[in-house]
């Protein structure tokens, strides 16, 4: 059910959060991806490199919207995990996919919630995006994704 008691301030503050969500995975992508050492995880590096890139499209389309919506564009990155530990950067990305993941399914919800189908349907492909980034992570650590249906 769409949530109808977000307005669009509250909208272009929790895009706000989101594109520093974005930063911090572009900023984390790029070190994680450079510094990944053994063998096991080239794979992993270089699919963080894509990862890269599409974080940075991600947070391309939501700055935009926040725009749209008549904001002004964070330039804040949340925090960025630094470790040479490699199962330890693999975590933290994980941690923040899932984080990442539930704040667009609200983020969803709250669009709709004011008809802002455009946004919605960006948000839709970015969170297909996600999905794929979590399962790449989870999969180079040797795990099953993990269910973020629960709250």
């Amino acid at each position: 059910m769409p949530d109808k008691t977000t307005t669009r301030e509250q909208l272009i503050n929790n895009l706000n959060e989101d594109l520093s969500r974005e930063y911090q995975a572009i900023i984390a992508y790029v070190v994680y991806s450079q510094v990944l050492k053994g063998a096991q995880y080239m794979n992993i590096a270089k699919e963080l490199e894509k990862h890269a890139g599409e974080e940075l499209t991600h947070a391309l389309t939501i700055a935009k919207h926040i725009d749209y919506l008549g904001g002004m564009p964070t330039n804040t990155p949340k925090p960025v995990k630094l470790t040479d530990n490699a199962e330890e950067m693999l975590r933290a990305d994980l941690k923040n996919e899932s984080d990442t993941i539930k704040a667009y399914r609200e983020r969803l919800q709250q669009c709709e919630g004011l008809s802002e189908y455009a946004i919605a349907e960006d948000i839709r492909e970015i969170l297909r995006q996600e999905q794929e980034h979590l399962i790449d992570l989870a999969t180079a650590l040797g795990e099953d994704a993990p269910d973020l249906s629960k709250k």
